[in-house]
């Protein structure tokens, strides 16, 4: 099959990289050498013979996962890697840019670690799981279209799972056809890193490739793509779903033992047990190492490991949507199938970050019910995990009976079902409590961070938060330029109501805001008044010289990003690449995005690249919201 590859990356020029070719990144199959893989193929041999055709959607039982291959490409073209992730991979830059391995393996057309002489060696795979979309159960899902390749660990230690997204069909498509659009496969690969970029757990993005000879139908028929992708693990709430719904509570404990000892690193990794179960008010680092057989506490909470595996998932997807919120960034489509065991972003279809504040809107224009708006996200993410404590029900229930033989062969006997019942119901309802906790001591760490202030007190929840929220919504300002703007306000200009006023201007779109927004005048006062507020609370925390003040300018400018990777501007970039026949605008987006925090890029040097980039372009981006493009929204579909 030919491939083309891009040459030297655009617009600047590489520092020599200490990577290697991704032939010779070291892999492994840990995934699958560990968890049951379905009958129908139970060797990797199995799969290789069978005809690619005959791997077609069916229902797949007693599994984790299918060994699968690649559909491959044709004529496929490199159009863009991400150098972060690259480098955390330790593939070296240029290799990846010249390559022909490195462009045959990220569509698929050469299978890393397979011996075709011996038929053995390691093999691609797609996951099975199910889901609650939209709230109802959905039944079998699976990686309809996405397919993983291998494990690599990098030199600092993590191991991360590429997998390919638009590789084809595999059993879990259903009625689709495995494919991934362009568009959709832009936006992903641009978010991918743009959140790593600001400290948000998500998957990650290495390679966009098009497949020139693929045409998918969606709404229209749209040319192809895939997405070489990457994550510490790639398992979600619905690997738990389907197996409940199913009964089959082996493979439940299999894969939870697994998620445990393989994903997390060992039991002694997970959370020590509450010291005060019935509160759950621990920090959001809690202590480590407690021994995998250690059950503490009164009989009737009993915390056992697999409680504190569930604690561990539910901790880190607090994080996560406490840093959405505090962001403004919104995944469109939280289905359990869409929530991660790991605690990342993961999945983006209808997704977006807020323009101007909107506490009820959602980007995704099938959500006809608002249950994926910003508002609702730490919600519907804890009724998410609610369902996961369901699927872990049994294990957590059992207590200190989790290990007996007759319970781990056979079940809880009846005439104890209604103790287990009861004391997972109260697990589950205490973890609850730890969740909001965990999710307002982030948020709060947060927006105190981004207001520019060193310590949180209890008063600013309502003084500054929520009244610049409230603030916010009413006078339809944009949710991050405001703290980006935030950050360039001296104390020493805003000493008086009239000067907060005068400064307050700079918040306004200077097109006008929405019809319900009052006057500006008005507007300037409440911005001022709520000015005066915060000005007295940095120097509170920071005091009045202009040293300070430039060092907590500085500091604000660090966590208050000035590029976001806004639906508007990757509607642009698709058009560019897609209609076009643009290719450097992806480089120069990814590169910006991947350095959000920088006041400008183009004549910079930044991680040792000497970077060109378009003056004109960044400035754009980096301003107000066309008024016609604000708030925009899409579908699921890609």
């Amino acid at each position: 099959m030919a491939a083309q590859t891009s040459s030297a990356p655009a617009n600047g020029h590489a520092a020599s990289s200490p990577g290697r070719p991704i032939n010779d990144i070291p892999k492994t199959w840990n995934f699958t050498s560990k968890l049951p893989p379905d009958s129908e193929y139970p060797t990797p041999a199995d799969s290789h013979k069978t005809p690619r055709d005959q791997i077609g959607p069916r229902q797949v039982r007693d599994a984790i996962y299918t060994w699968v291959r690649p559909e491959g490409a044709t004529n496929p073209e490199l159009l863009s890697v991400s150098p972060a992730a690259l480098k955390d991979l330790g593939i070296d830059a240029e290799t990846a840019r010249s390559d022909p391995d490195f462009l045959n393996t990220v569509v698929g057309n050469k299978i890393q670690g397979w011996d075709e002489e011996k038929g053995e060696g390691g093999y691609p795979w797609a996951q099975l799981y199910g889901g609650f979309q939209f709230g109802q159960w959905a039944g079998q899902l699976g990686d309809g279209r996405a397919i993983s390749l291998f494990e690599t660990t990098n030199t600092e230690g993590t191991r991360y799972e590429l997998q390919l997204k638009g590789a084809g069909l595999t059993p879990y498509s259903r009625f689709a056809d495995g494919k991934a659009v362009l568009r959709s496969s832009i936006r992903e690969f641009v978010v991918s890193e743009a959140l790593h970029a600001l400290g948000i757990p998500s998957t990650r993005a290495l390679s966009l490739v098009l497949t020139p000879d693929v045409r998918v139908r969606r709404e229209t028929l749209e040319p192809g793509a895939i997405v070489c992708r990457f994550a510490q693990s790639w398992l979600r709430l619905g690997n738990f779903d389907i197996l409940r719904a199913r009964g089959e509570r082996d493979t439940v404990r299999k894969l939870a033992t697994y998620i445990a000892e393989d994903v997390f690193g060992g039991w002694e990794n997970l959370p020590a047990r509450l010291e005060d179960p019935a509160s759950a008010t621990t920090s959001p680092e809690p202590s480590r190492g407690v021994p995998k057989d250690d059950i503490q506490g009164p009989d009737d909470y009993a915390e056992n490991r697999f409680t504190r595996l569930y604690r561990e998932i539910v901790r880190r997807n607090a994080l996560t949507v406490a840093k959405w919120q505090a962001y403004g960034f919104m995944n469109g489509v939280l289905n359990t199938d869409n929530t991660s065991i790991f605690g990342l972003s993961i999945d983006f279809g209808p997704f977006a970050f807020m323009d101007n504040f909107d506490p009820a809107y959602t980007p995704n224009h099938d959500d006809y019910m608002l249950r994926y708006s910003y508002r609702n996200q730490p919600s519907i993410i804890w009724w998410n995990l609610v369902r996961l404590g369901e699927s872990l029900g049994e294990l957590i229930g059992a207590g200190p009976k989790v290990d007996d033989a007759t319970f781990v062969e056979k079940g809880i006997e009846e005439e104890l079902v209604e103790e287990l019942t009861q004391r997972a119901e109260k697990v589950i309802m205490q973890v609850g409590e730890e969740f909001k906790h965990v999710f307002l001591q982030e948020y709060k760490r947060l927006m105190t961070a981004r207001l520019g202030l060193k310590n949180f007190k209890e008063s600013d929840f309502d003084v500054l938060f929520s009244s610049l929220l409230d603030t916010m919504e009413a006078l339809e300002l944009d949710f991050n330029l405001f703290f980006r703007r935030l950050s360039g306000l001296k104390v020493a200009h805003l000493d008086t109501q009239e000067s907060r006023e005068v400064k307050a201007g700079v918040f306004f779109y200077k097109d006008g805001a929405g019809v319900s927004a009052p006057s500006e005048e008005e507007g300037r006062k409440r911005v001022g008044e709520w000015l005066g507020k915060w000005r007295e609370r940095a120097i509170e925390d920071w005091g009045e010289s202009d040293a300070a003040d430039e060092e907590r300018r500085a500091a604000m400018k660090k966590v208050n990003p000035s590029f976001i990777a806004r639906g508007w501007i990757l509607d642009e970039v698709i058009k560019r690449v897609e209609k076009d026949g643009e290719r450097e605008v992806l480089d120069r987006i990814m590169w910006i995005a991947q350095h959000p925090f920088e006041d400008s890029w183009a004549g910079k040097t930044l991680d040792g690249v000497d970077y060109k980039g378009d003056k004109e372009e960044e400035t754009r981006w980096i301003t107000e919201v066309p008024k016609a493009k604000r708030a925009l929204q899409c579908s699921c579909s890609s």
